[in-house]
């Protein structure tokens, strides 16, 4: 990626050197632009993740807003705060919402922001369940999944184009994090790569475990999933942006085996589950 990044930068800055650029300072210029392009791209500045989540997340809302009604997104919220301090990035700003929609699908966005529908909960039993789907969601923002692949599918493109705007006086920070959010709703349309849903099923028996509930939980939800017809429109994005039911619990069963098995009698919360998510 650096490698790519400062060709781009050698051949932008010797076609305009007879122009008005002087070589050295202009070096150092894009130099620094094309770090600070880097750092973006891949995450590691927290205050930029957590904005270009924002932006998502509030694109997110504009589809579908919050249900309305406090109770439950207060739950969600300490349910899902509870689940990620228990992760590795516990100091995130968490923010966790319900949308009022009843499609079947949960989202997660860059910097600590995890959505999950009405039409999701419709089909859930007990808080372990929840928890599980919430801990799946939190394994994508931990590993920065959705970063990384706007890294992988646009980050050399990106980047030169960056560098060429930048040489030009011509770039602002909306057009970068417009940039960005337009990866990330390709990702959204196309889905997250099939190792990456793996591993965030894996983490989410783990985080479960750790917040003190069934780490099963997820395995059931999964099992439902696989039970509904993947032609009904309320479910149809999330088959097709994710791997099949079938093969996420096989995958689960390989990795997991009986490791976890001694967990299985942590508790799951039906009846709190049910006093603070109201069933059609």
């Amino acid at each position: 990626m650096k490698r790519t990044l400062f060709a781009a930068a050698a051949l932008l800055l010797v076609s305009t050197a007879q122009a008005q650029f002087d070589f050295t300072k202009a070096l150092g210029t894009l130099a620094e632009k094309a770090g600070d392009a880097t750092k973006v791209l891949a995450g590691r500045s927290e205050d930029q993740e957590q904005k270009l989540g924002a932006q998502w997340a509030a694109t997110l809302l504009g589809a579908a807003p919050l249900v309305n009604d406090t109770g439950l997104q207060a739950y969600i919220n300490e349910l899902g705060l509870w689940i990620a301090l228990h992760s590795e990035r516990p100091g995130l700003p968490w923010r966790f919402g319900v949308l009022d929609s009843p499609n079947i699908n949960a989202f997660a966005t860059p910097g600590g922001y995890v959505l999950v529908t009405r039409g999701l909960l419709a089909q859930l039993s007990d808080e372990a369940e929840l928890a599980g789907v919430l801990a799946h969601e939190i394994a994508h923002v931990v590993k920065k999944h959705h970063l990384n692949a706007i890294l992988k599918s646009q980050g050399a493109s990106l980047g030169a184009e960056l560098l060429g705007k930048y040489a030009d006086n011509k770039l602002g920070v909306g057009e970068v994090t417009d940039k960005l959010v337009g990866g990330l709703k390709e990702i959204s349309l196309r889905g997250l790569d099939k190792g990456d849903e793996y591993q965030a099923d894996r983490m989410a028996l783990v985080l479960a475990a750790r917040s003190g509930y069934d780490p099963f939980g997820l395995p059931r939800v999964l099992q439902k999933l696989e039970t509904l017809n993947a032609r009904d429109s309320s479910i149809a994005l999330l088959f097709e942006t994710h791997p099949a039911p079938t093969a996420r619990l096989d995958a689960l069963e390989t990795a997991a085996g009986d490791k976890l098995d001694a967990f299985a009698r942590q508790p799951v919360f039906a009846e709190r589950f049910a006093a603070h998510v109201k069933q059609p």
